[in-house]
């Protein structure tokens, strides 16, 4: 991994000042998301924590890349690339789809040796063990959007200007396609703390089936549940911020 390879796959919004110590929240996007929705978490983070936000191939900036369409193929992407970033300590985030990618991220990690993840913090997404039969992915365009109109998840600007939705939706897709397709393989227990976020509402994931992230860590678990549905972070991202700070704030480098 060459560091203009990093470059693209790492965008650090608000570096934290050397010789800080400030741990790293690496912040893995939902389907067809971009790096750019964590911006915001980044600018309310900083400079306590660092967030090295993830660009997947296939979108915005690397849209001329190919997609990577498996999960288990963009979780040893995304370890390599975030080699260079273990010399502090290291959290994860995902939303929906990142949740998935985040805890494989978190098993490269541990088997691979050395310091584990800090905490794993997924959100809106059930448990790697809780398999659901979904073929979203399979439909036509217009069913795709349905689901994704439903779930509220795509900037009401995006779905509402033809040019826009035309460069997106292959993403889109492609991400559906990752997340329905993912399947659990078992193996060894996370060794770092969970907490999860959920919506009391969201149609793709059940409070049992977050729970259920108590399966797969040996450390501490928390669940926290919120009004809402699938994008229920963005109404109580303010709540979600002050758990993961003061969950960090004991994590220096």
């Amino acid at each position: 991994m060459t560091d203009s390879d990093n470059g693209l796959w790492v965008r650090r919004f608000h570096p934290a000042p050397g010789g800080t110590g400030a741990p790293r929240l690496v912040c893995l996007p939902h389907a067809g998301g971009s790096a750019s929705f964590y911006f915001p978490v980044s600018r309310a983070l900083s400079p306590a924590v660092e967030v090295l936000a993830i660009q997947y191939p296939g979108r915005q900036d690397r849209r001329q890349e190919p997609c990577v369409d498996d999960i288990g193929e963009l979780a040893r992407q995304v370890f390599e690339v975030l080699r260079p970033w273990r010399d502090r300590p290291l959290a994860i985030f995902g939303h929906s789809m990142g949740a998935t990618l985040g805890f494989e991220v978190a098993r490269l990690i541990e088997a691979d040796g050395g310091t584990p993840v800090a905490h794993l913090f997924p959100s809106g997404r059930r448990a790697p063990s809780c398999p659901r039969h979904e073929t979203v992915h399979l439909l036509d365009d217009e069913g795709l959007l349905a689901d994704v109109r439903k779930l509220s998840g795509t900037n009401s600007a995006v779905l509402g200007d033809p040019e826009m939705l035309r460069a997106a939706l292959p993403a889109i897709r492609n991400d559906y396609r990752a997340a329905e397709t993912y399947a659990y393989t078992p193996g060894p227990k996370l060794s770092c703390p969970v907490t999860v976020f959920t919506g009391d509402d969201d149609p793709k994931t059940t409070i049992d089936e977050a729970r259920a992230w108590q399966q797969h860590t040996t450390g501490p678990f928390d669940l926290q549940v919120f009004g809402g549905g699938h994008f229920f972070l963005a109404q109580h991202q303010p709540a979600i911020l002050r758990t993961i700070s003061a969950a960090l704030s004991t994590t220096v480098g």
